[in-house]
């Protein structure tokens, strides 16, 4: 009976990832650096979700697109490049893609710096998704949590019912919503048929639905313009459309998930892969030459060609304020 709609996987690729200066830069953001077994985040969320859509759209703006293109070639995928002019945030960004799918197409939307273990999970989830979105729901993954992170925000649920979203909490925040049991971890994926997430959006954010829609129409091969994209008021998804509408179930997921968005998740991660580290716990990054530590506890260097960094693993979060102070003085060394 229902046929000619498609599943989608939509990739947003938008982020610099200035947690991790220096390794991940304006001209080669973190989703791009291929330090995971030769491959980079961009590439395992290619090849992760290509069993499970019969289309890939890409969307990425003017300064990467060209990165992604190659990872595409790379893996040898066929795919619908849209390339904003300028970050609108991801109601835009997610409008893009719903204007150029079908109205009953099924898009499973990811970002594109993810990582994924527990494939198998994994798949359970998206197939739940997509079943809730064939009727007509608009569905967010949220992960069951391991511990209580500050670095992500959280949506409290009852079964599939979202019963609210909140911000990324401090430390006896994130201890209570651990304890309370019915909070999880919100993973910025979602799945919905592109009409249902547009009518959403033309409800609740009329101005974003209207100028997004603008600029899609005018949009050359793709490419957009700038003039009319900085028109769109740059608003999240989640404020935009997640928050406000009563069509949002949640699939409450347990594959293991992260958005590798620190040095500490990172080092978590490698670790795992069997990254050496001494027996104090200290890491070296992306450097071949002998390094010892002394007196030292926790701690990674991170070497690049221009720039080394050495910090407390607990101090990750922290990454951000040297980038945004770099970012002040116009420094070369964000490029």
């Amino acid at each position: 009976m229902e046929k000619n709609n498609s599943i989608i996987h939509v990739i947003l690729t938008g982020g610099v990832g200035s947690r991790l200066w220096p390794l991940s830069r304006k001209s080669q953001p973190k989703q791009y650096l291929e330090i995971f077994e030769g491959k980079s985040l961009f590439e395992m969320t290619v090849e992760r979700n290509t069993h499970l859509a019969d289309k890939v759209m890409v969307v990425g703006n003017v300064d990467n697109h060209h990165l992604s293109g190659k990872v595409m070639d790379k893996t040898q995928t066929a795919y619908l490049n849209i390339v904003e002019a300028t970050p609108r945030n991801t109601a835009a960004a997610i409008a893009f893609a719903a204007f150029a799918s079908n109205s009953d197409d099924i898009l499973i939307v990811t970002p594109s710096d993810h990582i994924i273990d527990k494939e198998e999970d994994y798949n359970i989830a998206i197939q739940e998704a997509i079943s809730k979105a064939k009727e007509g729901y608009i569905v967010t993954f949220g992960i069951i949590p391991t511990k209580p992170e500050t670095g992500y925000g959280y949506i409290e649920s009852k079964g599939d019912k979202v019963l609210s979203f909140r911000e990324k909490p401090n430390e006896t925040t994130a201890k209570e919503f651990i304890a309370r049991g019915n909070f999880l971890w919100n993973s910025g994926m979602f799945c919905f048929k592109a009409g249902v997430l547009l009518e959403e959006l033309k409800q609740f954010q009329p101005d974003v639905y209207e100028k997004s829609k603008l600029v899609w129409e005018s949009s050359q091969k793709g490419f957009l313009d700038l003039n009319a994209s900085l028109e769109i008021p740059s608003i999240s998804i989640d404020y935009a459309v997640m928050e406000r509408s009563k069509k949002i179930k949640v699939v409450p997921a347990s594959f293991s998930w992260s958005d590798l968005g620190s040095f500490e998740s990172v080092y978590e991660y490698l670790v795992s892969k069997g990254h050496p580290t001494d027996n104090n716990g200290n890491m070296v990054i992306g450097c071949e030459d002998y390094t010892t530590f002394l007196g030292l506890k926790n701690t990674i260097f991170v070497h690049t060609n221009d720039a080394n960094l050495i910090l407390q693993k607990e101090s990750s979060q922290d990454v951000k304020d040297i980038y945004n102070e770099l970012e002040k003085q116009n420094s070369d060394l964000l490029n």
